[in-house]
């Protein structure tokens, strides 16, 4: 037999293991009480006596103190031996009947059975032989099942198998990664891999050093000791290294950074130390940690107690296996985060993670490429575009797309189609972004009126901005936890400007100047609105340094460690400062949406009174009601909530 097929080791059951013990135990009762399974009734001396007189006893078998009794058939049949008739299954019982308790000095009891032997009233009697050996097997038998179970368990914790095995206490220093090689079964190649071109040819890379060396080394070059994949969650890190195991024809090793951390103090250096030492053993190969910072945050922030940390020794010894002395270059480390502000320095540093790979949110020529790999094994019309889906999608990862398609396919089969259409698309997306459509929400006349102008104020203020991103589509229909949406069709800028920023707020403050144009009163509908407004003012004056106040100056820190900071990086002067510039800031564009509406007061109304009819517009009533957008621009569309 081949070592590729290998039979499986003799795994044996926990019940199997409980069950013998059972077994054993009821032997040891078997041979203690006589090997037998009826429950022989005491009895007094006297009875017996009584018994042996009127002739009911066929034989006895006694000892040193006590008896057992054995009746006639006939005796059974009498009522006072009713209970001793049938043994505990139901069936005639052969005995002993019977026990009585002869007292130490059973001389009498011995001449009262001669006696009767020889009136013909009793059949047989005999003394039980004595046996030592009995005695012993069943005093040590307890103590021999223990130690037995004391030597299984102990090899079971101290058991061989895969590294790491769970419940096994002796393998807890022992490394908790997979290994996948060319054996195993990976399907997941760069193929499979849409977008990330330039993530994937570093990665690529990455693996052609691994099996050709010498191409590099030869002219002088080392073999890079790790490469980091940074970026948003969903956009593929995991992925791509997925397609490494896939392709490369090295030992891959994964495990999440998770899998170093235990309760018990030295294991997540022991477990370090056992992975590089595997992996060294069969370099070249790959060692993959996702999630690393769960072990690689920045030590001596955060650390309170004032104790030696655990996880900060694990970084430790991670830090001296990816180059410290003895380092075998032969082992690249690829890990995965989308926090690597927290890193330590040290970890990050050339010569560990020689390679940072930015893995971003995919743009639209990539979303195409995306949502063809997701498309292939769900059945779609023949006139679904690629190209219209991914202008739907701005801003989604790759598995917010992947969700997508599959939200679409389910919405398909929902409605018993044969295959999955434009329309599904587009409500698959209304689904993931704005939530579950809740029709059964019951709204008031006014409530409706009320939510119908504060979407006409978005639709009309963002029509007639000329930064602003034109709204496709509104709805008053509640979904998730808004009572209305708005479909917008914004720029993917990759850089954005102060009056860029300031019409965007003033579209946002669209809904509440709409309340206020119209009722004279605003009311809470407006949370998200402001929410957001008071996000981007804030980041306009202390991040982006766009206020003329405060000047070219930010607040913000980009290693990510002001959170561990109780105090501000500014005065209280400059807190007073910020908090005036960010209200005046908001107050300015909402003076200046309430101006827009009531310059277009009869449009708006004529706007809300369509969107209470039927409660889903679109761009083609906003034309014409408002004529064409005069900053008519083209982009894909996204959604942002009211």
């Amino acid at each position: 037999m081949s070592k590729d097929n290998k039979p499986n080791k003799l795994k044996v059951s926990p019940w199997l293991i409980y069950g013998g013990i059972l077994l054993i135990f009821l032997a040891i009762n078997w041979v203690a009480g006589g090997s037998t399974w009826n429950d022989p009734k005491p009895t007094s001396l006297s009875n017996f006596y009584k018994f042996l007189d009127e002739g009911q006893v066929d034989r006895v078998i006694y000892n040193k103190t006590t008896a057992s009794v054995f009746l006639k058939k006939e005796a059974l049949g009498l009522k006072e031996n009713e209970k001793v008739k049938n043994d505990m299954f139901g069936n005639p019982n052969k005995g002993p009947h019977y026990t009585v308790v002869t007292g130490d000095k059973n001389e009498l009891f011995v001449k009262k059975l001669d006696d009767a032997a020889k009136a013909g009233k009793i059949t047989d009697y005999s003394a039980e032989p004595e046996s030592v050996w009995g005695d012993i097997i069943i005093t040590l038998l307890p103590i021999i099942i223990l130690v037995a179970l004391w030597i299984y368990m102990m090899r079971r914790m101290a058991g061989g198998g895969a590294a790491g095995g769970g419940g096994q206490i002796f393998n807890i220093g022992k490394s908790k990664a997979k290994l996948f090689d060319e054996k195993n079964d990976i399907k997941v190649t760069f193929k499979d891999v849409a977008g990330l071109e330039g993530a994937k040819e570093e990665i690529q890379e990455i693996v052609e050093f691994l099996r050709t060396p010498e191409k590099y080394t030869s002219i002088g070059g080392k073999i890079p000791k790790g490469a980091l994949l940074v970026g948003p969650p969903g956009t593929g890190k995991t992925l791509l290294a997925k397609a490494v195991a896939g392709e490369a024809k090295v030992p891959f090793f994964s495990l999440s950074g998770s899998d170093f951390v235990e309760m018990f103090v030295g294991v997540g250096a022991s477990r370090v130390r056992d992975l590089f030492k595997q992996a060294k053993e069969k370099s070249p190969a790959i060692i993959f940690i996702d999630e690393i910072d769960a072990v690689g945050r920045a030590r001596g922030k955060n650390n309170f107690s004032g104790s030696n940390d655990e996880r900060e020794n694990t970084l430790n010894q991670l830090l001296t296996e990816m180059d410290g002395f003895g380092t075998n270059t032969n082992v690249i480390v690829l890990a995965a985060t989308n926090r690597a502000d927290v890193l330590d320095k040290a970890l990050m540093r050339a010569g560990r993670f020689d390679r940072q790979i930015y893995v971003d949110l995919p743009d639209i020529r990539e979303r195409r490429e995306i949502f063809e790999v997701h498309l292939k094994p769900i059945k779609k019309s023949e006139d679904l575009d690629t190209e219209f889906l991914a202008k739907q999608t701005p801003g989604f990862s790759g598995a917010d797309i992947a969700n997508v398609c599959n939200e679409a396919a389910l919405i398909a089969a929902r409605n018993n189609k044969t295959a999955v259409d434009k329309q599904d698309f587009l409500d698959a997306v209304d689904r993931i972004v704005g939530g579950l459509e809740k029709k059964n929400k019951i709204i008031s006349p006014e409530e409706k009126r009320a939510i119908a102008i504060h979407e006409a104020g978005h639709a009309t203020t963002s029509w007639m901005l000329e930064h602003a991103a034109p709204l496709v589509k509104v709805t008053i229909v509640p979904r998730g936890q808004s009572l209305g949406a708005a479909w917008y069709l914004p720029e993917e800028r990759l850089i954005v400007r102060p009056d860029q920023m300031l019409d965007e707020m003033c579209a946002t403050m669209g809904g509440r100047a709409a309340e206020k144009v119209i009722f004279d009163k605003i009311s809470t509908g407006a949370l998200s609105d402001l929410e957001k407004v008071t996000k981007q003012a804030r980041a306009m004056v202390t991040v982006y340094g766009l206020n003329d106040k405060l000047g070219n100056v930010t607040y913000y820190d980009s290693s990510g460690q002001s959170e561990y900071n109780f105090g501000k990086p500014y005065s209280e002067d400059t807190a007073q400062i910020i908090d005036k510039e960010i209200s005046l800031l908001i107050e300015q564009q909402y003076q200046r949406a309430i101006q827009i509406l009531e310059e277009n007061k009869d449009k708006l109304l004529k706007l809300a009174d369509i969107l209470i009819e039927r409660e889903v517009i679109f761009k083609d009533d906003l034309e014409d009601i408002f004529g064409k957008r005069p900053y008519e621009k083209t982009g894909p569309e996204v959604i942002t909530e009211a």
